[in-house]
């Protein structure tokens, strides 16, 4: 796996930590959200429709710093909408590096050329640029043409100037195993250092329904694609073996939705990255009063077809340190890609889902609205 030495030493000394204190659930990469607006309007994303009021916030650089010391986690991976709109970016990501922390700035690269100026190499820090696929596939994805190529512009320039680069990509179901092969292929080639991989998911949000992938469909999906490499050895895939192993199918796992808690302009998120169930203002709230188990596939309706690493690295993270022969041998050997599925989590018993979300952008909006005609009263 394409993680640094760097990287595992410093996490693995943190879970060792905690593991000793005696800590039950602890967070492992804090997932900062400084604002929803973007320069593109993918197919697949919910945030850029929300009124004008939300997309006009910003967590200011100190409330970002604060949520990164409040979290503690050792990885922050700042998302969006698109983070390089944000003008405080640059300070935003040295105050994290100063920090220790390893940060991955994700974004769809539009921008990176115009801006990487800003920024300086250090093996803390990791651009993690969007791509879905091959031209075809990421442009369609994004709803743009010419993205892909301006994207693989940015990474080549981003490697020369000595950052490391990796690619997150989001599969749907129209995704062809022996096209996604050769997409990992020419990534590879580019000199990136790692590849982030994911199953769409349907969360409410999201515009078009008809294209994310059930459980059963995602699991063939990655087996058939995984064996075309080796059982995953033949890319450099910045994520745990036991992750791509449980993506195949090959383990049966629980979320662990506090794994890689949210902070965006509405507050700390409940119960995870891609649900809003409600907000809270502290960290400490967000761990101690939220109902987690009222969440995962299994208890909640929404969550029913969730394989997202968002979700399920931290449970494969965990379950590494406790069986470390096991992840050994995935990594020795690949993702087993034949055979019997580890049995699935049964749906019988999951309670129906809630639409909350509507209230909580009216509340936020309201709150937005009482704050600028305060001064005017």
């Amino acid at each position: 796996m394409a993680i640094p030495l760097l990287q595992k030493t410093l996490v693995g000394a943190y879970i060792l930590r905690k593991h000793l204190a005696g800590q039950r659930r602890y967070p492992l990469a804090l997932m900062l959200e400084p604002l929803f607006r973007c320069n593109l309007a993918c197919a697949g994303c919910g945030k850029i429709d929300y009124p004008d009021e939300i997309l006009n916030q910003r967590l200011s650089t100190e409330q970002c710093l604060g949520a990164v010391d409040e979290c503690g986690a050792p990885v922050v991976s700042i998302a969006g909408g698109e983070p390089l709109l944000h003008k405080d970016m640059p300070e935003i990501v040295r105050g994290i590096v100063a920090r220790r922390k390893f940060v991955y700035l994700c974004t769809n690269a539009l921008l990176m050329e115009k801006k990487i100026d800003q920024f300086q190499p250090n093996r803390f820090f990791i651009w993690s640029v969007h791509l879905d696929g091959d031209e075809q596939m990421h442009d369609r994805s994004v709803c743009q043409s010419g993205v892909y190529q301006r994207a693989v512009a940015a990474i080549r320039l981003a490697k020369a100037r000595g950052f490391r680069v990796n690619i997150n990509c989001t599969l749907f179901n129209d995704a062809s195993p022996d096209r996604v092969a050769r997409f990992f292929d020419s990534v590879k080639e580019l000199g990136i250092d790692g590849i982030t991989v994911s199953p769409g998911y349907a969360y409410e949000r999201a515009p078009q329904q008809q294209h994310f992938l059930t459980r059963s469909t995602t699991k063939q999906l990655f087996r058939d694609i995984l064996r075309q490499g080796k059982g995953g050895r033949n890319w450099p895939f910045s994520q745990s073996g036991l992750f791509l192993d449980f993506l195949a199918g090959n383990q049966t796992y629980h979320c662990t939705p506090w794994g890689n808690p949210t902070r965006t302009v509405f507050g700390w998120q409940r119960p995870c990255y891609l649900l809003g169930e409600g907000y809270v203002g502290t960290f400490r709230e967000l761990m101690e009063e939220t109902d987690w188990d009222a969440y995962g596939t299994g208890h909640y309706e929404k969550c029913a077809n969730c394989m997202v690493h968002s979700g399920y690295e931290a449970t494969a993270v965990m379950d590494t340190m406790k069986r470390p022969l096991t992840a050994f041998k995935v990594a020795l050997h690949g993702v087993r890609t034949r055979g019997g599925m580890a049995p699935d989590i049964a749906l019988e018993r999951q309670r129906p889902a809630e639409y909350v979300h509507t209230r909580q952008v009216a509340i936020k909006v309201a709150e937005i609205r009482g704050r600028k005609a305060a001064p005017e009263a």
